[in-house]
């Protein structure tokens, strides 16, 4: 088994030395935004974009180890602010690629799911589809933004994101999830398949059968405007490899060594405007936003996305329920889904957006692999942008607590249906018990009746008591009197 390094500066500079790659990046920033990563601990100035090959170089002189690039197509990359109002995004977007991002710790998982998709996509007519390797343990599955209609029932397709590629994540997902789960049964033991993705057999085994996406995720649950991907030809840090571009047909047998620095050639592009049918994913489009699924793998269920009134003070950490105190600890996968999890919690728990940033902050760095700090920032500011909070997916949402192992509940849980509701419920329930507490306790009837005949009892020989103390008192007074002389007989 070979083994794969970590970046070195060396490394990284007589790679993106070579002029194929840097024109390959450029290539591929074309119209988009693109972010400089160094070293996978920060991230250059956004927005940012590629337009010379000597860009490159110049990047990477400053520390710079890898570059990702926006789903989105902008008129002017440059013309983008941060905080800027959806309606003032459409104006400036283009369009949208497609980009299915396949998270799994296991490649030979995530080959089969990508394997599935690609299958997937051509059964409803998109006949050139990308595929790259995301440079670890995944893969990216792309459709070009010129394979969409302009418009979809009178909406210009540009304006649809991230709503289109959420819906159509959810609408192949649910689509390819039975015969996923069949695939892997195929090859692997559920012991075995629990192992490698680091769960108990007990967590992906669901009504006696693996349950697919408790071991991978079609990664798309947190898509949101300047959603970020690594570029094709992109070094990866966290494996020494490259994000490389293959064939379709070749995914199932790729293997690692196919991404070693020295070994790629750039022959392929990623999402090819020469090879791209115009218009030919429009029954994938219109069919995904028809489709109804049942238990939805990307969005909460609508009735979960109303807007919901925030207590006026911050829950205290003791009331949350085990699903959140367990996400709390940090977790090896599932981070994305976790992150919107904890901040519709937090916000529907009236702790302010600066607590929010702080809580999620000391749990990132809990993870096996921490999601990188842009990343979390641009999910925070899209929260604090919206009008009023929104709760966490519910507890019946499949694809997030429980699917995501962290599903622990206790003798509570049955009273409540979302996170939020837990808290909030049980410190109202608590609250009410420390202040009764504090009164006077009121017998029942019961309590009253039964106690009567003590009560009673107790009265009667007080009085008994009572008059047999003035009783004795008369009789020591009328002795007194006789010894004196002062009484007289009658």
């Amino acid at each position: 088994m070979a083994v794969y390094r970590k970046l070195d500066i060396g490394l990284v500079l007589r790679y993106y030395k070579r002029p194929e790659i840097q024109g390959a990046l450029v290539e591929s920033a074309d119209r988009r935004e693109v972010a400089v990563s160094f070293g996978g601990t920060g991230y250059g100035k956004r927005p940012d974009v590629l337009m010379y090959p000597k860009d490159v170089i110049e990047a990477v002189k400053v520390g710079a180890t890898s570059f990702h690039c926006s789903e989105e197509i902008w008129k002017n990359p440059l013309q983008i602010t941060t905080g800027m109002r959806p309606e003032e995004y459409n104006e400036i977007r283009s369009g949208w690629d497609l980009i299915l991002d396949i998270d799994c710790p296991e490649l030979e998982f995530s080959k089969i799911a990508a394997d599935l998709l690609v299958q997937a996509l051509k059964y409803h007519g998109v006949s050139y589809v990308a595929v790259k390797f995301s440079g670890n343990h995944g893969f990216h599955i792309g459709v070009p933004s010129a394979a969409f209609p302009e418009s979809v029932s009178g909406v210009p397709t540009k304006n649809l994101f991230p709503e289109g590629p959420r819906k159509i994540a959810a609408y192949l997902a649910s689509m390819i999830r039975d015969v996923l789960a069949q695939k892997l049964a195929e090859r692997f033991s559920a012991g075995e398949i629990a192992k490698r993705v680091g769960k108990r057999e007990e967590e992906i085994v669901k009504g006696g059968k693996v349950d697919a996406f408790s071991v991978l995720t079609i990664d798309t649950v947190l898509i949101a405007s300047r959603h970020l991907y690594r570029m094709p030809y992109s070094l990866n840090e966290k494996s020494g490899l490259v994000s490389v571009v293959i064939e379709p047909k070749d995914i199932l047998s790729f293997d690692k060594s196919m991404a070693e620095p020295e070994r790629v050639v750039p022959k392929l592009r990623f999402l090819d405007p020469q090879k791209v049918v115009a218009g030919e994913a429009r029954k994938l489009i219109v069919q995904a936003f028809d489709f109804k699924v049942s238990v939805s793998f990307v969005d909460a269920p609508k009735s979960e996305r109303k807007e919901f009134e925030p207590v006026l003070d911050a829950i205290p950490k003791e009331y949350f329920p085990p699903c959140i105190q367990k996400i709390s600890l940090g977790l090896p996968d599932g981070k994305k889904r976790a992150l919107l999890v904890l901040i519709n919690f937090l916000a529907s728990c009236g702790w302010p957006y600066e607590q929010i940033e702080s809580y999620v902050k000391e749990w990132n760095q809990k993870n096996a692999e921490p999601l990188r700090e842009v990343y979390i920032q641009g999910q925070l500011r899209y929260a604090k942008a919206r009008k009023g909070a929104v709760l966490p997916p519910s507890c019946q949402n499949r694809a997030y607590m429980v699917d995501m192992g962290v599903c622990s509940p206790d003798g509570f849980c049955p009273k409540i249906k979302n996170p939020a509701h837990y808290a909030v419920a049980k410190q109202r329930m608590v609250a009410r018990m420390t202040e009764a507490e504090k009164k006077p306790q009121r017998k029942s009837k019961e309590e009253r009746e039964r106690d009567a005949p003590i009560a009673n009892s107790v009265e009667i020989v007080n009085k008994a008591k009572a008059l047999s103390d003035s009783s004795e008192s008369i009789k020591k007074g009328a002795e007194s009197e006789n010894g004196s002389g002062n009484v007289k007989e009658h």
